[in-house]
This record gives structure tokens, sequence and C-alpha cells, in this order.
């Protein structure tokens, strides 16, 4: 029986350290092509928490398959400081400026969760003080224009603004907003076809430098009908329609994958073709172990791995927590100080970077 035991397991720790393998090489392989391996790419904390389970079972069965698991998370080592950092954290700030990147949940308009979130998230924000501040899923119930101008007013600073909005019903609008103490000298946007996914990219002069600021709300994977259903035919004795049910999900997961890809490659052109230095910021609905997050990343610098401290998941919604929400920039600049600001007005949380221009 004890042999039995051992086997399985085995098989079971052989199969995890299988997934995390397969999960290293979600980014280098477009979705569209393979989408299998970017569900790997999504669920990489999970399996790699696992496979750390696994290494403590052997341990205390004193079993040399702990080094299994152990040799697997090696060599995925610098996957692992994408998603926790705990190096030595700069934390100078003196001669930066502060840049917030938050996803506001349309201030929680239809979710019912406090009919005063929309004050508080706005009062926080000003208290934070950003010089430059990015937003995604800003919601507007009434003029585009009047909005703005009241909440630019309602922040107490004096701010120049960049907004882009999409009608969704009767006079109301979502969208995303950058906010700069900095002159805006320029703005710009980028088309995403059949989407409601939303880019721009805003100029703005840093004394005597001028920075490209890109703000994204990339594709999301929209599941909350099909979730609640979901677990509607989870409880239920059908099993063919609980795996209608999962094939939904697995084809809605697939959509929204092949679509961000798409995206990031022409975010990723505008990136390589600004003839500034950049800042990209955003929601990206996708994890450091995915195609679209490494294309747009590739030949910047992530101001969480830079200088952030600890687990970086920004995302704490219905679905497990992860890292979809960041702050890159390129080597015209020096990242200081890192921070994920834990408050509960969205379900995700904001971002905070601070940069020094390098001389």
């Amino acid at each position: 029986m004890k042999k039995f035991l051992h086997k399985i397991l085995l098989a079971v720790n052989v199969l995890l350290a299988l997934a995390l393998l397969l999960s290293y090489l979600a980014y280098l392989i477009n979705p569209e092509t393979f989408a299998l391996l970017a569900f790997f790419g999504l669920a990489y904390p999970y399996i790699l928490m696992i496979n750390i389970i696994m290494i403590a079972i052997w341990a205390m069965l004193l079993r040399y398959e702990a080094l299994i698991s152990v040799f697997v998370i090696a060599l995925g080592f610098n996957h692992l400081t994408n998603y926790f950092n705990f190096g030595k954290q700069a934390g100078n700030k003196e001669d930066t400026f502060k840049v917030i990147s938050y996803n506001l949940r349309l201030f929680n308009y239809y979710e019912n969760d406090d009919p005063d979130s929309e004050k508080k998230v706005i009062d926080f924000l000003k208290a934070q003080k950003p010089d430059i501040l990015c937003l995604q899923e800003f919601f507007i119930n009434g003029n585009p224009s009047q909005r703005e101008s009241s909440v630019r007013a309602a922040l107490g600073e004096k701010y120049f603004t960049h907004l882009k909005v999409i009608g969704s019903g009767k006079n109301r609008y979502y969208g995303i907003i950058t906010f700069s103490k900095f002159p805006i000298i320029s703005k710009g946007e980028i088309i995403h076809p059949r989407s409601s996914s939303l880019s721009i990219f805003t100029d703005i002069l840093i004394e005597k430098d001028t920075f490209r600021i890109f703000n994204n709300h990339l594709q999301s994977f929209r599941l909350k009908k099909m979730e609640r259903s979901f677990l509607e035919e989870m409880t239920s004795p059908d099993d063919k329609e609980t795996l209608d049910e999962i094939r939904k999900i697995s084809g809605r997961l697939k959509q929204g994958f092949v679509r961000r890809s798409h995206q990031s490659q022409v975010v990723k052109a505008q990136i390589d073709h600004s003839p500034y230095p950049v800042i990209v910021t955003g929601d990206f609905n996708d994890t450091p172990l995915s195609y679209s997050y490494r294309k747009i990343q590739k030949g910047l610098n992530d101001s969480f791995v830079s200088s952030g401290y600890g687990a970086g998941f920004t995302y704490k919604g219905n679905y497990p927590p992860n890292r979809i929400d960041y702050i890159l920039y390129d080597n015209a600049l020096e990242s200081r100080y890192f921070e994920i600001l834990k408050v509960k007005y969205s379900d995700h949380y904001p971002i905070v970077a601070y940069f020094r221009k390098r001389n």
C-alpha cells in the first residue's frame, strides 16, 4: 500500500512539474497559434504554489523526490521574480515624479457596493497627489467634458487631461483618462478594431524633456455573466450542462488571450515608433507569463521588478489574485520606488511608481 501511494504521489508531482515547465513557455508562443500554453501561464502562481507544497511533503518524508520541483522552480527563477520581489527596495523619492495607474471598475456604478464609492476614490486620489495619473474604466454619467472638468477640480491640483470614452447606454460612457501636472503638448489614440479596449498616448513636457505616456486597458475576459451561470451549473446534477459551461468559459478565455495578442502588437508598434522616452501603464488583463505582456515589455523595464517589494498581485476580484496591472518605462528613467496600495475601492489595486530622470 505504501509503495502504491508513493507511486501516485510521484506521478502527481511529475505532472505538476510538467505543468510548471509548460507555463514557462506561455510568453513565447502567440495564443493565436497555440492557446493551451496561455492557460498554463495564467495559472503559473498557483501551479508554483502546489509545487512548493510537493517539496514540503517530500521533505517531511525525507525523500529525494523533493528535488523534482526544486529543479523545475530553479529553471524558472527569473519568472518567479516577476511575481515576488524580495530584493532591496531603493526607497529614495527625492527629485522624483509620481505615477499612479488604477483600474476604477467604473466607480462600482454597477456593483451597488457603496453609494459613496466615487467620492471615496476621488478623495483617495486627491490625497495621493500624483504627478501623472492614469485611470482605466473611468465612468461618466452625463456630459463627458463637464465630468472631466469636475473630476479635475475635485482632485485639487492643476492638471492637464487626456480623455477617451466609448458610449455605454443612454448618456453613459466609460473610458480611460490621463491626468498630468506637466503640460500636455500632444495627444493620440490607438484603435483596437471590434473591441471596447482603449489605449491612448499623451506627450508631456517635464522641464525641457518630452515623454510619451501610454495608458492602456486591454481586452478583458468578460466572464461575469458566464461565471454566474457556471456556478449554477456546478451545483446541477446534469454533468452535460456543467461541461458545456466549462467549454464556454474556456472559449471566452481563449478569445481574450487571442485579442490581447493582437492589441499588444499594435501597442508595441506605437511604442517602438515613439520619438520620445516612454512610460507604459495600465490594466493589461494578462500576467507576466503571457505573450501580450512580454510583447509590450520587451525593451522596457518593469517598475515592480526594478523597485518593488513583496508579492506583486494587483487584481483581487472574483477570480484568483494575479498580477495584471503595470507601469513600464525605458532607460531614460530610473524607478526609485514602487508600491501597490491595498485599498478596496475596486477589484484592482492602484499601483505607484516614483521616477527620476537619468543624467
